[in-house]
């Protein structure tokens, strides 16, 4: 499952508990922005697997433009790196989404059509989503705007003084004509700070459209416990930390559950899974009751069963498992050798269910 997947996936559960508790059929727009090196490859996956089930137009695709890329501290213009006679150019910032967003109309409907928020994420953190439900309820219940902080600014805005009031995002885009600060983030080589590891550039962020706002604004950050909302994959393997410690991999479907109350109310008596364990649960209705996990177990719907009763799998499962491998860099393909493993399958256990049901595991 890519990200992309991922995301979509679960903002379509978020939609189909909206229409539940509220009785409608409201979609949740989403709106990608690219660069022109990613938007063929980007719209290509999307339409090569059906929108992961969106339907069509409740994606929009925004493309932000390149800048001029610079060599050194003095400013000096860089060369691209396979045509001296042309100068290097990269992404402006995902801070063009706010102009963007301005200029081509998704704001005026989504105001036409009583939306009341906006929710700005980015593509790097696998459990973004496990946040997600959270930060908006603060947000409606505090009625304030709900932001990520970059981590190199945390501090100065902890530091800083304080807002207010309020402001409308619409109202103040107008006023700003959605245009936000830019800065330079060079990447110095070492401790001199005389060479860059690679060209900077004039760049802006989308995270800093609350710099732009009134000194009567309100604003509020949201921290979270880092194991609950963060596992990014910004660093390739040469220069990522260190190695983390293997916790058991239990995956589920957005649809499964979305809250911490989800899975409380799907979890049920005295579970336990070995920290070697692999669970992935694919369906909807899916409780697991007294259950002792030490291998791999996969439950899954079949097609057409996500309105049934709930199936409730109860027991002990063991067998070999799941292994990961270790991988060569030299030969494996790129998406496995950035995670730094591969899945073996050994021995598994795979549920498939049709109706609702309860499968009892004999010890």
């Amino acid at each position: 499952m890519s990200f992309l997947q991922q995301y979509v996936e679960s903002i379509l559960a978020l939609q189909e508990s909206s229409c539940r508790l509220n009785q409608d059929h409201r979609q949740i727009p989403l709106v990608i922005m690219t660069s022109n090196d990613i938007d063929k490859s980007t719209q290509d996956l999307l339409r090569d697997h059906n929108n992961f089930e969106m339907i069509d137009g409740q994606v929009v695709f925004l493309k932000m433009e390149k800048v001029t890329c610079l060599d050194d501290n003095d400013a000096r213009l860089a060369k691209d790196l396979h045509n001296s006679y042309r100068i290097q150019t990269k992404p402006h910032g995902h801070g063009d989404v706010h102009s963007h967003l301005k200029s081509s109309g998704p704001l005026d409907k989504w105001c036409d059509s009583a939306l009341k928020w906006v929710l700005f994420f980015q593509d790097t953190n696998g459990l973004f989503f496990k946040a997600i439900p959270a930060s908006l309820g603060v947000s409606f219940e505090k009625q304030t705007m709900i932001i990520n902080v970059e981590y190199n600014q945390l501090d100065p805005l902890l530091r800083a003084t304080g807002y207010t009031d309020n402001d409308s995002y619409i109202e103040k885009l107008n006023k700003i004509e959605g245009v936000i600060l830019e800065f330079v983030n060079p990447k110095y080589k070492d401790s001199s700070k005389t060479s860059f590891n690679s060209s900077t550039r004039l760049e802006c962020m989308m995270q800093d459209y609350p710099k732009m706002l009134s000194l009567s604004a309100r604003v509020r950050f949201t921290v979270m416990v880092t194991r609950l909302a963060y596992a990014h994959v910004m660093n390739n393997p040469e220069d990522a930390a260190k190695e983390v410690e293997v916790w058991p991999r239990i995956v589920w479907e957005p649809k499964w559950a979305l809250t911490f109350t989800d899975v409380k109310e799907k979890v049920h008596g005295h579970c336990s899974i070995s920290q070697r364990s692999t669970l992935v649960i694919k369906g909807h209705n899916v409780a697991n009751e007294d259950l002792t996990l030490d291998g791999a177990l996969i439950i899954s719907s079949a097609e057409g069963t996500e309105d049934t009763k709930v199936m409730t799998v109860i027991g002990k499962v063991q067998n070999k498992g799941f292994i990961l491998e270790k991988v060569d860099k030299s030969e494996t393909p790129y998406i496995a050798r950035i995670r730094g493993f591969r899945i073996k399958g050994v021995m598994k256990k795979e549920v498939i269910y049709s109706k609702p049901e309860n499968f009892h595991f004999e010890s």
